[in-house]
């Protein structure tokens, strides 16, 4: 239902860009959300995007580094200036009830990708 790909190793500054395509019974209006994991840690929210693309979210430390759209049925995480602390398996997700103010929980979305490694290197 959600297929990611995109990741990979990077050095501390770089670029990356996450896409993420969704199939099935994953509508257009669904709520699409990057997720981020490492190992021992919760699961965190990184940003999401509404399903017309109108509103977007982020977390406080990827605000004005990542930024987060939508084509039809594709979500995409543009990475800049990536630092240590983004190391992380990268998740996306959709939740189908649509856009509120708990877009940042994990426990909303209804489908999860299988993730994508993001390294970055210092």
């Amino acid at each position: 239902q959600l297929q990611a790909s995109g990741g990979g190793l990077v050095q501390a500054g770089g670029s990356l860009t996450l896409s993420c395509v969704a199939s099935g019974r994953i509508h257009s209006s669904a709520v699409m959300a990057w997720f981020r994991q490492v190992p021992g840690k919760a699961r965190e929210f990184v940003a999401a995007v509404r399903g017309n693309g109108s509103r977007t979210a982020y977390t406080d430390s990827v605000k004005g580094r990542f930024t987060i759209s939508k084509d039809k049925n594709t979500v995409y995480l543009q990475m800049n200036n990536l630092n240590f602390e983004d190391t992380a398996l990268y998740y996306c997700a959709a939740d189908l009830a649509g856009w509120s103010n708990y877009v940042h929980l994990s426990r909303k979305y209804d489908y999860w990708g299988q993730g994508t490694q993001v390294t970055v290197s210092s």
